[in-house]
Parts: C-alpha cells; sequence; structure tokens
C-alpha cells in the first residue's frame, strides 16, 4: 500500500474511533420532547418522543445533541430535555413485562415495539423497568436496546 493510501486510511480509522468516543447513551428526561432536523428551533420537528426514550448522543452543535436512536433513526434534541438515565426501550413486537426476574413470574401487562422504560435495577439476564406512567415490572434484556 502506497504511503499517502496508509496515511489515509489511518486518518479514516482515528476519525471511525473519534466518532465512536462521542457516543453518549442518554434519554428523555421531559414529558415529550421534538426531535428536529437540525440544532434549533427553525429546524422542522420530525417525531415526538416520551419520557425515557433513550438516545446515542453522536454529536453535539452548541446546546443541541445529534443522536441515533434503536432503531438507527438520527435527529436532534436540546440538551435540556435529556439527561444521562438509565433506560432502555422495547426492540420486539409483543413484550411480556413480568413481576419478578424471569418466566415463572406472572406476566403482568404487555407492550409493542417502541416503549421506554427507566431502568430501577437488573438481575441476571432480567431488568426491573418502570414506565413514565408508574407501571413497573421486569423484561428480559433480550426484548430490549
Amino acid at each position: 500500500m502506497p504511503v499517502n493510501a496508509r496515511s489515509i486510511l489511518i486518518l479514516l480509522l482515528i476519525l471511525g474511533f473519534s466518532a465512536t468516543a462521542l457516543a453518549e447513551r442518554m434519554a428523555v428526561s421531559a414529558p415529550v420532547a421534538n426531535i428536529r432536523s437540525g440544532p434549533g428551533k427553525r429546524h422542522n420537528v420530525l417525531w415526538k418522543v416520551e419520557k425515557f426514550f433513550p438516545l446515542l448522543v453522536i454529536d453535539k452543535s452548541g446546546e443541541w445533541y445529534q443522536f441515533k436512536d434503536f432503531e438507527g433513526d438520527r435527529g436532534w434534541v436540546h440538551r435540556s430535555l435529556v439527561d444521562k438515565i438509565p433506560t432502555v426501550i422495547t426492540k420486539n413486537d409483543k413484550c411480556n413485562i413480568r413481576s419478578g426476574p424471569g418466566q415463572s413470574h406472572k406476566i403482568l401487562f404487555t407492550v409493542e415495539n417502541g416503549i421506554p422504560f427507566k431502568v430501577l435495577k437488573r438481575k441476571g439476564s432480567w431488568i426491573n423497568i418502570e414506565h413514565s406512567d408508574g407501571d413497573k415490572g421486569w423484561i428480559h434484556k433480550a426484548l430490549v436496546w
């Protein structure tokens, strides 16, 4: 490989690792947050998300964070609407929320894909969660992002 191509490859690798190093998991802390097409209120609202929606911050511009979500969608959110809250979001069409950490425990309720929860604690492969409406239970880690 010529020296020039090698230098370019090294630079691309460094930039790739820098972007990964910036990635930070956060979550919406407000009851509802507008997701915008760019960093500022002048940009269009693409969609809205509810409290505990997890985000992977990939860039920052002033008071705005660009993020990627559990489906790979990207958007911008104001930093006042997010915080470092441990959260998960369901990624299956049907997820059973149980009374305890295991399949032998009673199913309390079932949720669909894309429902965010705050993480209360973990026990093995199970996560104790709470929805913003106060509903609590346990979910298997394979069902969430």
